[in-house]
């Protein structure tokens, strides 16, 4: 689980930085919303598996990841001083990059 939240978080903060936020606290709020939502995710969905198979994993993961894209873009929405893009528009680039590049390199590590 560690491992991804630090994927995650320098996944994350790599990409906030192309993007153009430069802010030392917005910087610090995409971090701190990643500890808070990430091990939710992770756990959660890691249980599913345990508990209902593949499936149950792919349908938790589906309305974990959902769920975190919405609090995590209010969050951005309402906290951030960046403005260039929307809170919510700036947590789906910064999810689906990382989600997509945490499927690939997990993918090169664990075969």
């Amino acid at each position: 689980m560690g491992v991804s939240l630090i994927c995650t978080i320098i996944i994350e903060l790599i990409v906030s930085l192309i993007l153009g936020l430069r802010d030392k606290k917005d910087l610090l709020n995409v971090i701190l919303v990643n500890i808070v939502t990430n091990p939710i995710v992770v756990s959660v969905s890691f249980t599913s598996n345990l508990l209902y198979g593949t499936e149950g994993k792919i349908i938790s993961t589906i309305i974990l990841e959902i769920l975190a894209f919405i609090c995590e873009g209010f969050i951005y929405f309402k906290v951030l001083k960046y403005k260039k893009i929307n809170g919510f528009l700036l947590s789906l680039i910064l999810n689906i990059t990382s989600y997509t590049l945490g499927i690939f390199l997990n993918n090169i590590i664990w075969g």
